[in-house]
């Protein structure tokens, strides 16, 4: 009999029994879904870091390594693998693409998964493993010969296996370009005896071992340990890199971090309004089931079991809702982890399995009991007493008099204003949630679209106002004096940079020398407004500024590797920038005393002479087509964020205004038979909700740009992003949140059409 019961209750009360299956179902698969997100990421990169033997360290030197170096390496206490180990980019034969060309002699190291074809051999005169991404967007299959050259060195072989690099987990060619383009760019294993005979015997007695110009390391130390164990064993000072400062680590760790803290604010907040609306709701459907309950009192039943019956209702919402909610969660995830998505083409995984860390499912779990447990307390307070008392209907509790009251403004309100402040007084646990939900739909609104206008800003200046040449030739700094740099410059009617690799503290950062007097490059302050730059001082990047507490008119400190000499330079500001970076200017630096070596000149002109000094030409346009997929990911994100926060709003809204309806039910038919017309009644529910959706929108934008500037401020260590909010973000933000609300009340004001007075006027008060 109770099942049926149970089943019947269910479907009287279907639209509250729905609406908190939603709820329940929104928070659990949102909140499954952003965890699955990152922990999938995590895992997945933690894999192929281990499969490939991702380097801990890295030891660079312009004169390269030898077997001997590497020796001296390995006997390093702490030091368990190690590898020499050379990249460089190569062009492609009848092609403007360029190739990573990478050779370990250790593939333990740095090393590769086989995808596709025959396993590599660390001897092989004549085969090349190729990106499997970069051979699947140019058409490039297993024993396909492909060319590449660098300077007068030609090397050609066969396609013997497509694989994957955790070196090149995230393949760009360098930090300006923010995706990578398979297109384009991509990286190629060979190995060392192939290296070998490509070199002609001209040069093998000249080159010697500088053929290798990394050491790569395993290592558990610490990088000071490691840094200071490595000089003395190689005898000077090197420029050593941990792999937080290498981009495939840096970025997919920083992706991870990113998901932890998406994670910890909107699941989270998901989670509590779901659960909150619970709360009030099955305190409300329990006080209507008074009468019910005390029926079954009064028939014998114990209360064990009508505990047991009316706990089921709890359980099987909070069963239903987290059931949904996991296949939400799971298609959530997968719709970031496509591995035909925007992520697979940012971070180069083998595969996309999706994983849930551990303690979402205690949290789902704690949640079912809650939920049950909050079911079978508020049916405990209604069999207090005997079977009479609870036969007894429902009363709400009596309100005092406000000392609002008895004022003569309140006294001169009209009758609808002091009817629904008495009522928001006398029921404030639901004017509470309706608040939240308001509160918690503008936050997703204001946060959602705040960070698609705040990543426009930040794109704009930097790649449409920063960027001002057309192409960014790359020179070869080992075979290019400043002079003829200059003169290639003055050629190319362009501005050029030199670049070189100086620490502070135990932390590599890039040295930047710019002259610039044709406009190509600019530069953007920390307010992202376009600046000149100064001849008496260097520049620091925010995360600089932020990671050693500088600014304008303190100082700076730097060592250039390769050296024992310290820099001192005054700063005059701080940019906001892509790299981790102290920018200057060639007088600067000349006045200064720096010595510099021309890496790279910026230039509109098309006629770039190929060969000789210049490694490679990079367009702006390939810069920027990078782009398209890193917004398209943004823009997918964003209207999931703006779709949750109208669900949610529609959802809680309705469910509570449904409870509103069900608690004024008396109220509402006192009115209709004093003479009030259904149009009045309706307005009356209308303007309690706008009330609280204006009061909710007041507190929602603040609280909506908190969260944003608290996920700008925890993405710092990856951007250097500044808070921007756009027109269109406020007035979208606040239309769509009136609409929700309006559009949910009237709904609700219709259904006093149906009110029975005479049942309802019954009861007793």
């Amino acid at each position: 009999m109770l099942l049926k019961k149970l089943f019947r209750t269910l479907w009287h009360y279907k639209a509250q029994f729905i609406s908190m299956v939603i709820m329940i179902a929104l928070g659990v698969g949102v909140f499954l879904g952003f965890n699955i997100e990152w922990y999938s990421l995590d895992v997945s990169t933690r894999e192929i870091y281990e499969a490939t033997g991702f380097a801990d360290f890295r030891i660079f030197s312009d004169s390269g390594f030898s077997e001997a170096d590497l020796e001296k390496v390995l006997a390093i206490d702490g030091v368990e693998d190690a590898t020499r180990y050379l990249s460089v980019n190569t062009a492609v034969k009848d092609d403007t693409d360029t190739i990573a060309l990478t050779v370990s002699t250790n593939m333990k190291v740095s090393g590769i998964q086989l995808m596709e074809g025959e396993a590599y051999s660390d001897t092989d005169p004549e085969g090349i493993w190729l990106s499997d991404s970069y051979a699947a967007a140019n058409g490039i299959h297993v024993g396909d010969s492909l060319t590449v050259s660098y300077k007068t060195i030609t090397v050609s072989g066969k396609v013997k296996g497509l694989v994957k690099s955790s070196e090149y987990l995230i393949c760009v060619p360098d930090e300006t370009q923010m995706m990578p383009d398979y297109t384009s760019y991509g990286y190629a294993y060979i190995s060392p005896v192939m290296l070998e005979n490509a070199i002609p015997m001209l040069y093998r007695a000249v080159l010697g071992s500088s053929l290798y110009h990394q050491i790569n390391v395993k290592s558990g130390l610490t990088k000071a340990q490691f840094v200071e164990k490595a000089d003395k064993a190689l005898g000077a000072t090197r420029l050593i890199l941990d792999k937080s400062e290498t981009i495939s680590w840096a970025e997919a760790r920083g992706e991870v971090e990113e998901g932890i803290t998406m994670g910890s604010i909107l699941p989270v907040l998901f989670l509590a309004i779901a659960i909150l609306t619970m709360v009030t709701t099955m305190h409300r459907i329990t006080a209507s089931e008074k009468t019910q309950i005390g029926t079954f009192k009064a028939l014998g039943f114990k209360d064990r079991r009508i505990l047991r019956h009316y706990s089921a209702y709890a359980l099987i919402i909070g069963l239903m809702g987290s059931l949904l909610g996991i296949g939400i969660g799971y298609g959530l995830g997968r719709f970031i982890l496509s591995p035909d998505g925007a992520m697979a083409t940012y971070i180069d995984l083998p595969a996309w399995p999706l994983y849930a860390p551990a303690f979402t499912w205690i949290v789902i779990v704690l949640i079912n009991v809650f939920l049950t447990v909050i079911g079978f307390l508020s049916v405990r307070k209604m069999l207090g007493g005997t079977a009479a008392d609870a036969l007894r209907p429902y009363v709400p509790k009596r309100v005092k008099h406000l000392w609002l009251e008895e004022t003569k403004r309140f006294k001169s309100l009209s009758f609808s204003t002091k009817w629904n402040l008495r009522d928001c007084f006398r029921h404030k646990s639901r004017s509470f949630m309706t608040l939240f939900g308001i509160v918690g739909c503008m936050i997703l609104l204001v946060g959602g679209m705040g960070m698609k206008d705040t990543m426009d800003s930040f794109l704009d200046t930097f790649y449409e106002q920063a960027i001002n040449y057309r192409y960014r030739v790359n020179l070869d700094t080992e075979n290019v004096s400043n002079e003829e740099a200059f003169a290639l410059a003055e050629k190319l009617e362009g501005d050029w940079c030199a670049q070189r690799a100086v620490q502070i503290g135990d932390k590599g950062y890039s040295l930047e020398i710019y002259s610039i007097t044709r406009d190509k490059v600019r530069f953007a302050d920390a307010d992202m407004k376009i600046l000149t730059l100064s001849d008496d001082g260097a520049y620091i990047c925010s995360r600089i500024a932020r990671d050693f507490h500088l600014k304008a008119g303190d100082s700076i400190t730097f060592s250039p590797y390769g050296g024992d000499e310290e820099i001192t330079v005054p700063v005059i500001g701080v940019l906001d920038s892509m790299t981790k970076s102290i920018v200057m200017t060639a007088a600067f630096a000349d006045r200064a005393g720096i010595s510099y070596t021309v890496s790279t000149v910026f230039t509109d002109r098309e006629d770039i002479p190929a060969g000789g000094s210049i490694l490679n030409t990079q367009s702006k346009k390939s810069i920027m087509d990078s782009f398209d997929t890193f917004m398209d990911l943004m823009n997918k994100m964003i209207w999931l964020l703006v779709i949750a926060a109208i669900i949610l709003g529609i959802v809680v809204l309705y469910n509570l205004g449904i409870m509103s309806y069900t608690e004024r039910y008396r109220e509402m038919a006192t009115l209709k038979v004093v003479g009030f017309r259904d149009s009045r009644i309706g307005r009356l529910l209308i303007i309690q909700n706008m009330w609280l959706t204006v009061i909710g929108i007041l507190i929602g934008i603040p609280a909506g740009v908190g969260v944003l500037q608290y996920l700008l401020t925890a993405l710092a260590s990856e951007y250097e992003l500044k808070l921007v909010l756009g027109p269109a973000t406020w007035l979208v933000s606040v239309l769509l949140t009136f609409g929700v609300s309006l559009a949910v009340g009237l709904m609700i004001s219709r259904k006093n059409r149906t009110i029975d007075m005479v049942a309802a006027l019954k009861t007793e008060e």
